[in-house]
């Protein structure tokens, strides 16, 4: 995600998984996974193995868990979201241990899942507690407020072979630094 963290104690929810072709039409409250086979997209790296990558790469980058980036993401992986802009799986690592502790008592849900061919794209709600420093930048550090949050995104990232190589991800950083109470009150 743009915003990456670290949870002390990981509580990862994570609702429907699966291609268009696997799961039935969009419904609102719980699904599960359609044990339906997966199309095969280009390669042999089918759809439902790709949202499967994108949802450990969802959960390492909300953990800012680094160890699994060689596995997750090309070495020239590049990235986008409001709060980093990386070209590499080295600048996406620092990215990861940069905010490692700042987020504690994650919920992330995950759905729904549209994958095709070497693109997949997928909703995502966190709420987090800002339990740490959160390092902006070399030069500023927000200390931690104790406060519960939430924010909803939307990730897309385009895959070569089984493994992403670019992605962007999209949420409202403005609505973050309120909930935070870090913008001036009008």
């Amino acid at each position: 995600m743009g915003l990456l963290m670290r949870p002390r104690r990981p509580v990862m929810r994570l609702a429907a998984l699966g291609t268009r072709a696997e799961r039935p039409e969009r419904s609102h409250g719980a699904s599960s996974l359609i044990n339906a086979p997966a199309p095969p997209s280009a390669g042999s790296t089918s759809g439902s193995q790709r949202a499967a990558t994108l949802v450990r790469a969802l959960e390492a980058s909300v953990a800012g868990d680094s160890t699994v980036i060689a596995d997750l993401y090309t070495d020239n992986v590049r990235g986008w979201s409001p709060a980093l802009t990386v070209s590499s799986a080295a600048e996406l690592a620092v990215e990861f241990e940069d905010r490692d502790s700042a987020f504690s008592d994650i919920d992330l849900d995950v759905s729904p899942f549209d994958v095709a061919g070497d693109r997949a794209c997928v909703e995502w709600v966190v709420s987090l507690t800002h339990s740490g420093l959160l390092e902006i930048d070399d030069e500023t550090a927000i200390e931690p407020t104790g406060r519960r949050v939430s924010m909803h995104g939307i990730t897309v990232a385009e895959f070569d072979g089984d493994r992403i190589s670019s992605f962007r991800q999209y949420w409202d950083e403005v609505e973050l630094l309120e909930q935070l109470a870090l913008l001036p009150a009008d």
